[in-house]
């Protein structure tokens, strides 16, 4: 089994641990339940957008704003902050705070009565979510070694197609039979329920225990921790292509089930049974094989946490176009797969970048900067520039505006493939 190694670490509770202990699967698994929660409660207004427009007379541009923008905006700015009390405090209460934090605010969002009061909803979604994702990384670190911390954040970031899946199978179902409104009601309750459980499951491990000793240094400030990030090429590199990667596809997960029924006529019935199974599996795949490919090959050419998936993101260009011409809703789903696996290639060996470019006491700090940069680039600007360029074609092309809009994704893929490549040439110096 290996030797042990003592846990515990100051604000958390003692327990020997050993290498190879299946309970740090436990613990990426336990974490990707609430990652899940937090990539669903992210995700339902996307789901419910044709509803909620109709309901609140919204534009498309409101729409993109309220999917991305209005969430990215507050996820980012208080990330930072929330990450630096994790790199110094209890990493997994702060998660369950959170955790019930961004849970009430997705219960608020069924109350809306307008944009305002619907766009005061995700702001606060948006603060909640800041404490989920960057205090994880960090968790998961201290439980899996370097070389493995790949697969470990390859299943934490499972939360992402799991999340991706039930919400639109869920939120699809309850809206269909019981309205928009209690689809987010019950989401809402359902994460208050999971937030005080998170600790009770989930062991506060000691920092950089599987580290070597030159990264256990004492506290640093996030200031300190910003300068280490932008100082490197590397991580700076690598944070911008994960931002354009993410405003594709947050752009195509933002609009995809609102091309779907306005251009295919799919139902919300069709979106819960068929959108969410075929959206699930292949962001699900491509997490998988990202984190799994890289941990093999890429610890002896570094170059290739990069360069793999520039390749892969340049490999889904055509597949756009498929999307834009495709003749039915089953043909649609069939070119979206190959982006929705391609592209999501990209978030486990980007983390494993940033995550090993790090001392230990710096990781949650250094994953919010992460964040910051990749949501304020991606999720800041791909739903709203998918938005904004519908309602800007809607006058010559009506009804297919959103399909228009989407086409304006095509540059962004190659853009991503240059910035990868670039990454990939400082990896490898």
């Amino acid at each position: 089994m290996g030797a042990e190694v003592e846990g515990g670490g100051g604000h958390g509770r003692g327990y020997r641990y050993r290498r190879g202990d299946r309970y740090r699967y436990g613990v990426a698994i336990s974490l990707c339940v609430v990652y899940t929660f937090n990539f669903l409660d992210r995700q339902f207004l996307s789901i419910l957008a044709e509803p909620v427009k109709r309901a609140l007379l919204l534009t498309d541009t409101q729409l993109g704003m309220l999917t991305g923008l209005m969430f990215a905006l507050f996820y980012t700015l208080f990330g930072i902050p929330v990450a630096a009390l994790a790199d110094r405090y209890n990493r997994v209460r702060i998660v369950a705070i959170a955790c019930g934090l961004w849970s009430a605010f997705t219960g608020a969002c069924g109350l809306a009565t307008g944009f305002g009061s619907l766009a005061i909803a995700r702001m606060g979604v948006g603060v909640g979510e800041a404490g989920g994702a960057a205090p994880s990384y960090s968790i998961i670190c201290d439980y899996f070694r370097p070389e493995e911390r790949g697969v470990g954040l390859a299943i934490f970031s499972l939360g992402v197609p799991i999340g991706t899946m039930l919400g639109a199978a869920s939120g699809g179902w309850i809206a269909a039979h019981y309205g928009w409104r209690t689809a987010f009601l019950v989401l809402g309750a359902a994460g208050l329920v999971l937030a005080p459980i998170i600790p009770l499951v989930v062991r506060e491990p000691a920092r950089g225990r599987l580290d070597p000793p030159r990264d256990a240094q004492p506290g640093t400030s996030v200031l300190t921790t910003i300068n280490v990030f932008v100082r490197s090429p590397t991580l700076v590199l690598t944070a911008c292509s994960a931002g354009l990667t993410a405003v594709l596809i947050y752009g195509l997960l933002s609009w995809m089930p609102a091309y779907l029924i306005r251009e295919q006529g799919m139902r919300l019935p069709q979106i819960a049974s068929s959108y969410s199974v075929v959206a699930g599996i292949t962001i699900g795949i491509g997490t998988l094989v990202g984190g799994y490919v890289v941990d093999a090959v890429a610890p002896r050419r570094p170059y290739l946490y990069a360069l793999l998936p520039g390749g892969a993101a340049l490999l889904g260009l055509p597949f756009l176009f498929g999307i834009a011409h495709a003749q039915s809703w089953v043909h649609t789903l069939s070119f979206m797969a190959g982006p929705y696996v391609l592209l999501n290639c990209y978030l486990a060996p980007a983390l494993t970048v940033i995550q090993n470019g790090v001392a230990a006491n710096q990781r949650a700090a250094a994953g919010a900067i992460f964040l910051f940069v990749l949501n304020i680039i991606g999720l800041g600007c791909g739903p709203l520039l998918i938005g904004m360029a519908s309602d800007h074609f809607a006058p010559e092309y009506g009804t297919h505006a959103l399909r228009m809009a989407l086409l304006c994704l095509a540059p962004v893929f190659i853009l991503v493939f240059l910035v990868q490549l670039a990454a990939a040439w400082s990896l490898r110096k």
